[in-house]
């Protein structure tokens, strides 16, 4: 059988959240009642005529630097031509081959090595409006009794973002788009958030033999609305395409559904090509033509990007990748991190605190005394279990002080506890035999009687030293 190799692309839209769309006046952002931010602009009202907005320009510009890209000294916007009912110009304002940002690379750092991910473009249009399907079993058009179209996302700032067909695994591309969404995020152009809309995915998905140079047909993969669900979907594709080939098939190049009940796809439709969408300039609209101190300006105020935020952890902090990485995936717990571990907190050990009983918590990372949080996880070992993961939820109060939870202190005096031990011993001969006898995980029943009768004070780790001298002495 033949060594089958995954080629994946991805398009990502992404909504700005600027305050009004794109060419109009009109408050964006999610939520309202159905069809209340309209206007003439944005209903495509005959005479009505456009104007950019500047802040989706200077943002598109921004996230074109943070991926890598040439920013172009004139881009154009066009007229892509088709007919749906969430359209109500019969065309969507959008570039194409003048667009703002072409020509970037994000590094995707892995286990191992980094991948590196080309970026053909980045380039600004307006959104459409919303098509809701009632009835049917999936809330899609297939099996729907009827649609209704809420226009109030009609015309909100959209950069949509192409790879190159760079991706190799279902894995890898969950993992450029879980780094490319928190790169958006804090570079606060967009909340990009899968569950609202505001981020989208589709995905290019075609095989061929390891070795092979060339690209076999694809099919787009769309209506996936989660980072797993999008790599489930990658996979079925993938395995799809595999059978029809080996079966001595040909792939048909076609838009898909992923279904997640089934863990299938089905076909939509005949996937449309550039030329189907007879695109011309917008003659309503003139180039736009960035002022190079614009650029610069815009650089200058990048921040340090997740990516690169992610081997500094593992080379400053020697952190395994892993925890670098999910440390990362939020820029507030990242901060705290620092600020803990900068404190003279065991890197590893604030890291796993952070990864596991903090963000179990539930707190806000920005609302923490990190002096104070550094001083409860230092002397983690030497109080309560019950009164460490309290100090944890309790983290956020303006009001916490580490003190209150310190003088909560372990019983760590071996002198204390072995009467405690050896009462609670010869009260149940029977388990002491059963330990005598081969069954060592009784050793924890004993330990949970001390720590019962302690109300969990007591040392865990003189408790079993203590258990384990008397029962094997």
């Amino acid at each position: 059988m033949p060594d089958w190799e995954p080629v994946i692309g991805l398009e990502i839209h992404v909504q700005l959240k600027t305050r009004t769309k794109m060419f109009c006046r009109c408050e964006a952002g999610f939520g309202g009642e159905p069809n209340t931010r309209t206007c003439p602009v944005c209903l495509a009202h005959p005479g009505a005529l456009p104007v950019p907005n500047e802040r989706a320009v200077e943002w598109t510009i921004k996230l074109g630097l943070a991926l890598d890209c040439h920013i172009a000294e004139r881009a154009v916007f066009h007229r892509k031509n088709y007919f749906y009912p969430d359209n109500p110009k019969g065309y969507q304002i959008s570039q194409y081959d003048e667009p703002l940002c072409t020509g970037g690379t994000l590094l995707v750092p892995g286990p191992e090595d980094d991948t590196q991910v080309g970026i053909i473009r980045a380039h600004l249009e307006e959104d459409a409006a919303k098509t809701i399907h009632v009835g049917g079993a999936t809330g899609r058009i297939v099996g729907a009794a009827h649609s209704n179209v809420d226009f109030n996302r009609g015309g909100v700032p959209l950069v949509e973002i192409v790879t190159q067909p760079d991706i190799r695994s279902a894995d890898d591309a969950k993992r450029f788009l879980q780094l490319l969404r928190q790169t958006i995020v804090e570079l606060g152009i967009s909340d990009a958030e899968m569950e609202k809309g505001t981020l989208r995915a589709d995905a290019n998905v075609s095989v061929r033999e390891r070795g092979e140079t060339g690209f076999r047909t694809r099919t787009e993969l769309k209506n996936m609305n989660s980072f797993n669900h999008i790599a489930r979907g990658i996979d079925a594709e993938i395995r799809r395409q595999i059978g029809i080939w080996e079966s001595g098939g040909e792939v048909v190049q076609q838009t898909l559904d992923y279904e997640v009940r089934s863990d299938t796809v089905t076909a939509r439709r005949q996937k449309e090509e550039a030329d189907d969408y007879r695109y011309f300039p917008e003659p309503d609209l003139v180039p736009i033509e960035p002022p190079r101190e614009l650029v610069e300006r815009l650089d200058h105020e990048l921040p340090e990007l997740p990516g690169k935020r992610i081997r500094r952890f593992e080379e400053q902090y020697g952190l395994p990748f892993y925890d670098a990485e999910v440390l990362n995936g939020s820029r507030s717990l990242a901060n705290l991190y620092e600020r803990i571990a900068l404190d003279g907190i065991d890197a590893k050990a604030a890291s796993n605190v952070l990864m596991n009983e903090f963000v179990a918590a539930g707190v806000d990372p920005d609302a923490v005394n990190a002096g104070e949080l550094a001083k409860v996880i230092a002397a983690r070992s030497t109080i309560p279990r019950a009164t460490f993961v309290r100090a944890l939820e309790e983290s956020a109060n303006p009001e916490f002080k580490a003190d209150a939870y310190l003088e909560e202190a372990l019983v760590g005096d071996a002198s204390e506890l072995a009467p405690l031990v050896d009462r609670i011993l010869a009260a149940n001969p029977g388990q002491v035999e059963s330990y005598r006898g081969g069954k060592q995980g009784v050793l924890g029943f004993f330990v949970g009687q001390v720590m019962k009768e302690t109300q969990g004070k007591a040392d865990p780790k003189i408790v079993n030293e203590l258990l384990r001298e008397k029962l094997d002495g």
